[in-house]
């Protein structure tokens, strides 16, 4: 459609962080480090890996607690390395059909709110069943990239 994607992503390996209780823009910064650490080599492997995108962020309706993610690159999907942060683990996201709206510019915390409600309004019109009690935000860009940024959030189809 004209104002959103219907993508197919396969099974893959995410590293990732909960942070509970803090903003959405306070838990997207102390995610990121956590996880950005974990691949400049705080893992069993002591190991660098490449920075991958996007960087996404699972928002809940009426919860505090927000589940930052980094995509494991293809080359360690197959075996990643132990992260030795307590708090940083790898799981694995099933196959899913997701409902992608992209926009750009710098994104917040309410930025990424108003486009979910836009992409949710347009399911619900259009007919498309979707899982409308949670949603990920996912930024592709770094802070110091100025123009043409890319940003998505994602419904996951029902």
């Amino acid at each position: 459609a004209k104002d959103y994607e219907l993508r197919q992503y396969e099974t893959a390996k995410w590293v990732s962080t909960v942070i509970r209780g803090e903003s959405q823009k306070e838990a997207m910064r102390q995610g990121f480090w956590k996880l950005f650490h974990y691949i400049q080599g705080k893992n069993e492997r002591e190991m660098k890996i490449d920075m991958t995108v996007p960087v996404t962020c699972l928002v809940k309706s009426g919860c505090t607690d927000f589940k930052i993610s980094f995509f494991v690159p293809f080359e360690h999907q197959d075996s990643p390395p132990q992260p030795t942060d307590s708090n940083v683990f790898v799981e694995e996201r099933k196959a899913a059909a997701i409902f992608v709206r992209s926009f750009g510019g710098f994104a917040s915390p309410e930025k990424y709110a108003e486009e979910a409600e836009v992409l949710a309004r347009t399911l619900r019109n259009r007919g498309q069943p979707f899982h409308e009690d949670f949603f990920y935000t996912a930024g592709y860009d770094s802070p110091f990239k100025l123009f043409n940024r890319h940003n998505e959030v994602w419904y996951f189809k029902k």
